[in-house]
């Protein structure tokens, strides 16, 4: 990288630039049994401070899910792996619309629910993680066909399947005790949700359309959230919503299938992605227009306002481009779109706290309005 009659100075000049540009190389290069890092006293006392600075030979901690899982011991690794702790996706697509409906539930001007949208978040957490417990004990004949998921704890033999089924018990347990947090008619619709967290696995076996299903699971909680903060469901309100959220799974999740439509092909299973196929871009339109028409009518149905509908706008766009720019025979493409849907969420759930808050502003300016009129 530099010639070897280059004075010591300009060395490390330049090494160190390496290390501003390169730290993540230039930290391998000091790690314990590198070259470097042997007796030499030249190697010792000069190259492994100029490339790796005051960090040579520790050992780094990302905090990410993946370096937590990483981080965690040996032992425990492949029930948090069983969980997808290291793959937060899907914790994200079962919250947000959860989110949202905690957030329509709020009144005029006031933010959302913190105290629900933490417990949701837990319970999110915790019901994904079962969700994909069940799915891998029932899979795992299938998952041991396909590259992508030979690695999976029970596929692989890391994790028996009776030491799944405890498992599953421990978070169910857990589940059920944030649960019991909400009022008595949200534990009924709660629990009501069960029977589609067990048997949704089982869709792909008998129908092409297991991401309607999945739709059906994952967006409970358009459902539910509402009814955490009022005491029941306005269904003008979370009907549509819950719709929405459907089709909204029913778009990403077909994307997502693309990935294993030739492995699904050789195992015999089925997916909207062999459904639709080359007409997968219409089908998904098609979904959107329904998607975008449900949002719509939930939130004129809540008295939302314009940032709301700016926010609804967005997510059309979003969508739009989803679509148009997905190549769904290449599974790295489809990956990359899948997960830009936690931001598409994001974003109407920012949408729907701003609608709130501005709808306090609108209110508050008709009535001085009035006042100033009767004045």
């Amino acid at each position: 990288i530099m010639n070897s009659r280059s004075p010591p100075q300009i060395c490390a000049a330049r090494l160190s630039s390496l290390r501003r540009q390169h730290g993540n190389i230039a930290t391998a290069f000091c790690q314990p049994g590198s070259c470097f890092n042997q007796s030499d006293d030249h190697k010792q006392r000069i190259w492994p401070p100029l490339l790796a600075g005051p960090n040579c030979g520790r050992r780094f901690f990302r905090v990410t899910p993946a370096g937590i899982v990483n981080a965690a011991p040996a032992s425990v690794q492949p029930y948090l792996r069983l969980m997808r702790l290291d793959k937060p996706i899907g914790t994200w697509l079962l919250y947000l619309p959860c989110a949202w409906s905690i957030g329509l539930a709020a009144d005029p001007g006031c933010l959302p629910d913190l105290r629900m949208l933490a417990l949701f978040g837990v319970g999110a957490l915790l019901m994904r993680g079962a969700g994909c417990t069940i799915n891998d004990m029932w899979d795992k004949d299938f998952d041991v066909k396909v590259s992508r998921t030979a690695t999976r704890p029970i596929a692989s033999g890391e994790i028996t399947p009776f030491q799944a089924l405890v498992f599953l018990g421990g978070q169910l347990s857990l589940a059920l005790g944030v649960l019991l947090c909400l009022n008595y008619y949200s534990i009924a619709l709660g629990a009501a949700s069960l029977s589609l967290v067990v048997t949704y696995p089982l869709m792909k076996r008998i129908t092409y359309w297991p991401q309607f299903v999945l739709g059906l699971t994952f967006n409970w909680g358009a459902l539910l959230g509402w009814s955490a903060v009022k005491g029941s469901c306005d269904w003008s309100v979370c009907l549509p919503l819950y719709v929405s959220g459907v089709m909204w799974t029913l778009i990403y999740d077909t994307i997502y299938a693309h990935q294993d439509k030739d492995d699904d092909l050789k195992v015999g299973v089925k997916s909207t992605a062999l459904r639709f196929q080359e007409n997968t871009k219409l089908w998904l339109s098609g979904f959107t227009g329904a998607m975008l028409s449900g949002l719509v009518l939930a939130g004129a149905n809540a008295d939302q306002t314009l940032p709301y509908y700016c926010a609804v706008s967005a997510v059309a766009i979003h969508l739009a481009h989803q679509i148009y720019a997905v190549d769904i025979n290449r599974p790295e493409d489809c990956w990359k779109k899948f997960a830009s849907n936690r931001n598409l969420g994001l974003l109407l759930f920012l949408g729907i706290v701003t609608g709130k808050l501005w709808k306090k502003r609108n209110d508050h300016q008709s009535e001085t309005q009035l006042n100033s009129i009767s004045s």
